[in-house]
């Protein structure tokens, strides 16, 4: 499947999570070294993996919670393709725990929360585009400064030469007249 952008591939697998009955999870991505800009995103399900425990590392834990994770190996891998569209290179169906019937269980909607995070990303993806707008602008500006630099040097030492020029034929004029 092809997708025009990487969140319609995450609006796509979200509203698949909420129709087969488990929750969808962002879970990793791989951006450019250049530019910074992702170039594949894996989407799964919530209960990919296994939850870590922290507990006595921080201190006491008020309300010890029951893990989610369990191991989960659903998910979809999508990559950004040089026809400039997002392609699904990887699907995992398969789920290795019950999935969730009650719509009411799973989650209907982004939340509030969900919404300013994909907000503040693509702020945030703007204002790097605009820096690195703004650093090729400076970069070409510093050149142009380099070249009129070099040429004012050259110009100078011509005209250092030149004075040393005339004050060897004023010395003879003066010498000689």
């Amino acid at each position: 499947m092809e997708f025009e952008s990487e969140d319609a591939a995450k609006m796509f697998y979200d509203e698949y999570a909420r129709r087969v009955g488990f929750v969808m999870r962002v879970m990793s991505c791989r951006r450019s070294e250049r530019d910074g800009r992702i170039l594949a995103r894996r989407l799964g399900c919530n209960k990919e993996g296994y939850c870590v425990s922290i507990r006595g590392k921080f201190g006491n834990v008020r309300k010890p919670r029951q893990s989610t994770r369990e191991g989960c190996k659903a998910m979809i891998h999508v990559k950004f393709d040089k026809s400039g569209k997002w392609v699904i290179t990887k699907f995992v169906k398969e789920h290795n725990h019950p999935l969730v019937v009650a719509p009411r269980e799973a989650r209907q909607t982004m939340d509030a929360k969900d919404k300013k995070i994909q907000e503040l990303t693509a702020e945030l993806r703007n204002k790097k585009r605009l820096c690195a707008t703004y650093q090729e602008q400076l970069l070409a500006f510093m050149r142009i400064i380099d070249e009129h630099s070099e040429q004012l040097s050259k110009k100078v030492q011509n005209v250092v030469e030149n004075l040393k020029e005339f004050e060897i034929i004023d010395k003879e004029l003066l010498l000689h007249g």
